[in-house]
C-alpha cells in the first residue's frame, strides 16, 4: 500500500452575516491507494466542506486558513489555479449528491462525457467516440453507444448517476470523492451505485473518499471511517474497529440510532440535542451538551487524542474507555 493522499490540520474559515466560522478544523487523515474513506456525520458537520477544500473550489466566501493536503506528496493548497484545472478531473474526480447539478440538461450525454476527454487528452473524432463509448460501458450504461444522443432528463436517477461517474473516471483519476452519491436514489439503485464505484475500484486502483451519513452503506463499502462533528473529526480508524468498539458517545449514539427489521417506531432510538451554531461554539468538547458521560472537564477543554491501543485508532475523548460498549 503506498500512501496517495495525507490532510494535515485543514482549516477553512467562511464569512457569514453573524461573523467568521470555521466549518473545517484541523482536519487530518491519509489515505492509500485502493482504499476507501468514509467521512461520516450529521448535515452541517463539515464532510462536504472538508472536500471542496481540498481540491481549493470553496464558495466566494471561503478560504483556507492553514494547513496542507498533499496529493501524491504535493501541496494542493500551494498550486495555481490553472494547475489545479490540471488536476481535477483528470487525476481527482467528484460526484455530486444529485447529478441533476453537475449534468447540463441543454446538451446531450455524448457530449458531456465528451468534454473530459477534449480537455485533458485532446481526443476528437471517432477515438473521442470509442473513449466516450468505452466509459459509459464501463460504468455500466446498458446501450452505451446508443444513448450518446440522449439527453439527462430521459435517464433515470440511477442512470443519470452512472453518467457522472463515467464523466468522472473517464481519465482514470487515482482518487474518487464521492459526495453522498446515492442520497437521491432507492436502496436497490444505491447498492447498484456503490457496486459500480467499488468495481471501478478494483479495477484501477484508485482511492476513494465517501461522503455518507448512511452508515449501513459505510459498513459494507469502506475500508477506514472517519466520523465528524460540528467541523471536527472525533474519530477515526478500521471500519470493523471503529463499529464494534465506538470510542467516542457520539460514534456509538449514531451506531445506535440505525434502524433494524426488529425494531417497532416506538423503539426508534435518536441522537438528542443539536449541534452546536458554528458561531457560537463551546470551549470543550463540542458533543458535551448532548453527551452522557460529560462532565466539568469535557465543557471547559477539548479532549487530546486517546491513541490507546487496545482502541486500535484514534478518539477525541476524555472517556473512550466508558464509551465502549
Amino acid at each position: 500500500m503506498s500512501e496517495l493522499l495525507s490532510v494535515e490540520n485543514l482549516t477553512t474559515h467562511l464569512a457569514t452575516m453573524t461573523g467568521v466560522v470555521t466549518p473545517v478544523d484541523n482536519v487530518s487523515f491519509k489515505l492509500e491507494r485502493n482504499r476507501t474513506l468514509a467521512l461520516v456525520g450529521e448535515s452541517g458537520s463539515g464532510k462536504s466542506m472538508t472536500c471542496l477544500s481540498m481540491l481549493n473550489i470553496l464558495p466566494p466566501s471561503g478560504r483556507t486558513a492553514h494547513g496542507r493536503v498533499l496529493f501524491k506528496g504535493e501541496d494542493m493548497l500551494r498550486k495555481s489555479r490553472s494547475e489545479l484545472e490540471k488536476i481535477r478531473g483528470r487525476e481527482v474526480g467528484m460526484i455530486l449528491q444529485d447529478p441533476m447539478t453537475s449534468l447540463n440538461p441543454l446538451f446531450t450525454i455524448g457530449t458531456q462525457v465528451g468534454e473530459v476527454f477534449r480537455y485533458h487528452r485532446n481526443l476528437r473524432g471517432r477515438a473521442l467516440r470509442d473513449a466516450v463509448v468505452a466509459v459509459l460501458e464501463h460504468a455500466q450504461i446498458p446501450a452505451a453507444a446508443d444513448r450518446l444522443n440522449s439527453y439527462p432528463h430521459e435517464f433515470s436517477g440511477g442512470m443519470r448517476q452512472r453518467v457522472a461517474i463515467a464523466i468522472n473516471v473517464a481519465c482514470g483519476p487515482d482518487l474518487l470523492i464521492a459526495d453522498e452519491p446515492t442520497t437521491a436514489l432507492d436502496v436497490t439503485v444505491q447498492l447498484q451505485i456503490l457496486r459500480v464505484l467499488k468495481d471501478l475500484q478494483s479495477s484501477s486502483g484508485m482511492a476513494m473518499i465517501l461522503v455518507t451519513h448512511d452508515l449501513h452503506l459505510v459498513e459494507r463499502f469502506a475500508d477506514e471511517v472517519a466520523i465528524m462533528y460540528a467541523g471536527r473529526i472525533v474519530e477515526q480508524g478500521p471500519v470493523a474497529e471503529v463499529f464494534a468498539r465506538p470510542g467516542h458517545p457520539y460514534t456509538r449514539s449514531l451506531l445506535a440510532a440505525i434502524p433494524r427489521l426488529t425494531d417497532s417506531p416506538e423503539r426508534l432510538r435518536i441522537v438528542p440535542g443539536q449541534p452546536p451554531s458554528l458561531d457560537d461554539l463551546p470551549r470543550g468538547c463540542r458533543f458535551a451538551e448532548r453527551c452522557p458521560l460529560a462532565d466539568d472537564r469535557c465543557r471547559t477543554s477539548y479532549p487530546d487524542w486517546s491513541t490507546e491501543e487496545r482502541l486500535g485508532y484514534r478518539v477525541a475523548c476524555w472517556k473512550p474507555s466508558e464509551a465502549l460498549p
